[in-house]
């Protein structure tokens, strides 16, 4: 408990003056203010987290958790969990989404074995970081019991220290578990309130049937383990997934190391919001980065006070809509930093009436 103590304490709003820095700058650009809309958000929002007015963003890594989960008795999924080895492994040799959209960006790919069903022995390129083989099935009591969930989310401290220290200076958060949405979902309606049934998708693709089976499983399980909304780590505990602490760990231990991270899709979200409730200043340093179509992503955006970058109708995760905000964050610092000032340029700013 005190590296979670510890870290939390060390979570700082960022300081407003760095955003009046930012603007400064952007005002005396070749452009009318705000012509650049967002791009000119995503500057003043990175030099107010590192604290910079002239930030490098020249490393950048995206952190693919991965984890099984034993809710998939209870047939909430549309593939069986060994899948989630398959496209551990898949990982590791470059063939997925995520390592082409990475490749695209410029982004490396760390994968960790969080809480896989599967003994991986030396297999290259894997980081072994696993609490659990899978979590329990939390329709029948909790995922995890509490120590683990909190060993969970200081993983993934560890590994936000690591990566500072190595000089990344931007993170980006990625999944993969079959059936982690349904953990996902029942961490939203556990957190806001809201409806099982307002919050469920049907994740890669199940049936109606399927989607009924799963609302009325969540429902369940929240009813069986009475999570606190106000304790984030009882209801990673109770409902979540070992992946989903990770991700939680790596976005609170960015922001303790004043490092923007890139949030994904609806898995990576909840686990933002286990963050957000653990320390809400962990919310500066967050980007999201796509609004899915999982229907309990736009409510956990909207709980935080997050807009998304892209709404693509994506809902792959792996931290593939992630890789491509990056360049559009990147794209944003650039031209804060390279475009000519009007004085500069020899431009006149003088506008006419």
């Amino acid at each position: 408990m005190n590296l979670l103590h510890e870290t939390l304490k060390a979570i700082k709003p960022v300081d407003e003056k760095w955003y009046a820095v930012a603007q400064k700058r952007l005002d005396y650009l070749t452009k009318p203010p705000g012509s650049l809309g967002r791009l000119e958000e995503f500057a003043r929002r990175v030099v107010a987290i590192t604290g910079n007015k002239n930030p490098i963003i020249d490393r950048k890594v995206m952190f693919t958790f991965a984890g099984d989960h034993g809710i998939v008795a209870e047939g909430v999924a549309a593939y069986p969990k060994e899948v989630t080895t398959q496209m551990v492994l898949n990982f590791l040799r470059g063939g997925a989404g995520i390592n082409v959209l990475a490749r695209h960006a410029g982004v490396e790919v760390v994968v960790i074995d969080m809480g896989v069903d599967h003994v991986f022995d030396g297999v290259e390129g894997l980081m072994n970081m696993k609490v659990m083989r899978g979590t329990r099935n939390f329709a029948k009591g909790p995922a995890m019991t509490r120590e683990e969930a909190i060993t969970c989310i200081e993983k993934g401290f560890e590994l936000a220290n690591g990566y500072a220290r190595k000089g990344y200076k931007m993170f980006g958060t990625g999944d993969m578990g079959i059936g982690n949405t349904t953990p996902s979902s029942a961490i939203v309606a556990a957190i806001t309130g809201r409806p099982v049934s307002e919050v469920t998708g049907k994740g890669t693709g199940i049936s109606e049937e399927a989607l009924t089976r799963k609302i009325a499983v969540i429902e369940n399980a929240l009813k069986l383990n009475t999570p606190d909304g106000k304790d984030a780590v009882d209801v990673l505990a109770k409902v979540g997934g070992a992946e989903i602490g990770g991700i939680a760990g790596l976005v609170l231990g960015a922001a303790a190391n004043r490092i923007p991270v890139v949030i994904d899709g609806f898995i990576s979200t909840a686990g933002a919001l286990i963050a957000y409730v653990l320390e809400p200043s962990s919310k500066d340093y967050m980007f999201a980065a796509h609004n899915s179509v999982e229907k309990g992503h736009r409510v956990m955006l909207d709980a935080m006070g997050l807009t998304p970058i892209l709404d693509l109708d994506m809902r792959l995760g792996e931290g593939t809509g992630a890789a491509l905000a990056m360049p559009l964050i990147e794209a944003g610092i650039k031209i804060y930093k390279e475009m000519a000032t009007f004085q500069e340029a020899g431009v006149s700013d003088e506008i006419i009436n």
